[in-house]
């Protein structure tokens, strides 16, 4: 499961979800995986969308992931009272705008590439499409 190694600081505020991403363009591979709308992504949901990824192309070919969870989520624990302060670290989110590329393949035919990717959105709690290398 992905998580930073470290950070300045172990809690962080929510946060906006304004506007389009900048990592708008499939930059390594042939084919994208896009989001068309903003949310979080968790690290589990990452790692089951790349382990479909390479089921579905048995290994050939090369992928990358090009969101990685930084942002830290709280949750208090079951029973905390108001004003009890902010909670633990439960896990980490990767903060995803409309327009972000998440996952892109490489090296395996266009209907391997789309059946890979199809089963990945599967994975994601957004509304996503596949987009080819321009």
């Amino acid at each position: 499961m992905l998580q930073p190694s470290r950070t300045k600081y172990r809690k962080q505020f929510r946060g906006k979800m304004r506007g389009n991403s900048k990592g708008n363009l499939v930059a390594f591979g042939d084919f994208g995986l896009k989001s068309l709308e903003c949310g979080w992504v968790t690290a589990n949901q990452i790692e089951a969308a790349r382990r479909a990824i390479a089921h579905a192309t048995k290994r050939n070919g090369r992928m990358w992931v090009r969101i990685f969870p930084d942002k830290p989520v709280t949750e208090k624990g079951s029973g905390a009272p108001l004003g009890a302060g902010k909670g633990d670290v439960k896990g980490y989110v990767s903060v995803i705008k409309p327009g972000r590329i998440m996952f892109e393949v490489s090296g395996v035919s266009e209907a391997d590439a789309k059946v890979a990717l199809k089963l990945a959105a599967a994975k994601l709690p957004l509304v996503t499409k596949i987009v080819n290398r321009k």
